[in-house]
């Protein structure tokens, strides 16, 4: 019998042109839920039960149950890092999951640097921008924030993903709206 290696599943910065930061973060989330290796289905689920309900679906019953005590702003930091899946989807529920009040702002700019996913809150920090320039904790993010690395940003979910499109009306286009977390 011969053992073939498996290709590596894709990244996220891989897709990005980034080299994949193992992150501690992910090892002690993966160990806290004991999700483990489905920390990024097990992060997808918390994310939807927490208010990212626009990304609901139906999870594998024997997935973990959340760990309240894991704030939001590691949930959703965890979803962009680069050594997650190359799955537009986590980085689309990581943004309606911190699009809230309740989200501090400048806990999430610290994990942010401290996880290396600056690329991506700024990516979805400029989208947030063309829909609304106040909504927050985007438009702190947008002054706190500086990439330390240029990434490619066509990787990343179009900044239409993060929002709901009116779509047509009587008097023309009716504005997006941003797509926040259910409360």
């Amino acid at each position: 019998m011969e053992l073939k290696e498996q290709p590596p599943a894709p990244t996220l910065a891989h897709a990005l042109g980034d080299t994949p930061h193992v992150s501690g973060l992910a090892i002690r989330l993966a160990r806290q839920s004991g999700a483990g290796v489905r920390l990024p289905e097990w992060l997808l689920k918390v994310a939807v039960e927490r208010g990212a309900t626009h990304y609901e679906r139906d999870f594998d019953p024997a997935l973990p149950p959340d760990v309240p005590e894991i704030p939001d702003e590691e949930i959703g930091a965890t979803l962009c890092l680069g050594q997650m899946p190359d799955n537009p989807w986590l980085i689309r529920a990581a943004a309606q999951l911190l699009s809230s009040p309740r989200v501090d702002a400048a806990r999430l700019a610290r994990l942010a640097e401290m996880e290396r996913v600056e690329p991506v809150l700024l990516h979805i920090a400029g989208a947030a921008e063309r829909v609304d320039k106040a909504v927050e904790p985007w438009a702190t993010l947008r002054r706190l924030l500086h990439p330390r690395r240029r990434v490619r940003t066509d990787a990343l979910p179009h900044w239409t993903r993060f929002a709901v499109l009116q779509g047509l009306t009587r008097n023309g286009y009716a504005p997006a709206a941003w797509l926040h977390r259910d409360e």
